[in-house]
């Protein structure tokens, strides 16, 4: 009598419930994942970017362990993350928008015109190129550059009166609000550039590692974790591969756009401060050789006093950048098995 009474496993309201709900995420994929791996990951390196920014304005010598301890001592486990719930907020928007945008210009680039399309999600805009679709590392590099490219000069427009936000009051009794884009063009260049070179480096190192590519036409849409080759085989298990080509990605493309990033730095303050601009070729040549022209300082310690300091930023990256491909992935994966509808089925046995 109990399993007469029992729903029917496909026409139940839990059911069409359950099933809705998969229909949802699978159409939003890429932003549920974004936004879930986005919220962990700022969580996870907070704490080491607060950090940062205590022992840059500490006047003692510290290590970054003594200090983590002075804080937990002080202040508890909490102080950590003091501050907190704005950049969670901020950087979970922008890191959202940032992944919507790289794969929906994938999948234009990749499309093939007149093709059925497999996908669950709406596109925003049905544009299909049908270029750089072949199954080589060539065509996922630029493809994934230009994606990036596309996805970081987006949101720069809206994240760079961000960066001046301690200042804002006194940017726009100055300059008006206007002034909140000043060095624009130089963070338009950091982002821009910077944003296709980590896409760019992630999505090669994947292709490297035996993700399987979905075909000619295959809509910008990654494959999954393939077999790993063999020259890589006995060493690398294919669970951390994800958390591997993040943390790489997001430490070198940092490291190769943060000359730029600090010119821009400059060129900011000297704006602020009503101070005479700088070429950015000028401002490098000051920030590495020093302000002295008849004795510059030798070229190599220059560079090196450019990146001194970078060591906790480094770690913070590797870890928040790794934690997001990881969740990226696997929440991807999640929301492709219709969780909902297996909960439902294994409650109605």
């Amino acid at each position: 009598m109990a399993a007469e009474s029992r729903p029917a496993p496909n026409g139940g309201p839990w059911t069409r419930r359950a099933r809705q709900a998969d229909e949802w995420l699978a159409q939003h994929k890429v932003v549920a994942s974004a936004t879930t791996a986005s919220l962990v990951s700022t969580f996870a390196g907070f704490p080491l970017d607060s950090l940062k920014s205590r022992l840059q304005s500490s006047r003692e010598n510290l290590s970054l362990v003594r200090l983590a301890a002075e804080v937990v001592k002080e202040e508890g486990v909490g102080g950590l993350w003091r501050g907190f719930p704005l950049p969670l907020i901020t950087i979970s928007i922008v890191r959202t928008i940032s992944f919507t945008i790289y794969t929906s210009t994938k999948r234009m680039i990749n499309s093939v015109p007149g093709q059925p399309s497999e996908l669950k999600e709406s596109p925003w805009l049905d544009i299909r190129l049908g270029m750089l679709n072949r199954d080589r590392a060539s065509d996922v590099a630029v493809t994934s550059a230009l994606a990036g490219a596309a996805s970081g000069a987006v949101v720069c427009v809206g994240s760079a009166p961000f960066e001046l936000v301690k200042a804002v009051r006194t940017i726009i009794n100055k300059a008006g609000p206007m002034g909140l884009y000043t060095g624009w063009r130089l963070h338009f260049v950091r982002d821009t550039s910077g944003t296709a070179l980590y896409f760019a480096e992630y999505d090669v190192m994947r292709y490297w590692l035996g993700r399987k590519s979905k075909g000619k036409g295959r809509e910008g849409e990654t494959g999954e974790q393939g077999e790993v080759p063999e020259w890589a085989r006995s060493w690398l298990p294919p669970q951390i591969i994800p958390f591997l080509c993040g943390s790489v990605a997001g430490v070198s493309s940092w490291a190769l756009i943060y000359p730029v990033d600090a010119i821009k730095t400059k060129a900011q303050q000297r704006a602020l401060s009503g101070l005479e601009p700088r070429t950015p070729l000028v401002q490098f040549m000051r920030l590495v050789r020093g302000p002295d022209k008849d004795n510059p300082k030798p070229l190599l310690r220059g560079i090196a006093r450019l990146y001194r300091g970078l060591g906790v930023s480094m770690l913070r990256s590797m870890l928040t950048h790794g934690l997001l491909w990881t969740i990226v992935d696997w929440a991807g994966g999640w929301i492709e098995t219709r969780p909902f509808e297996r909960l439902v089925a294994g409650t109605e046995e």
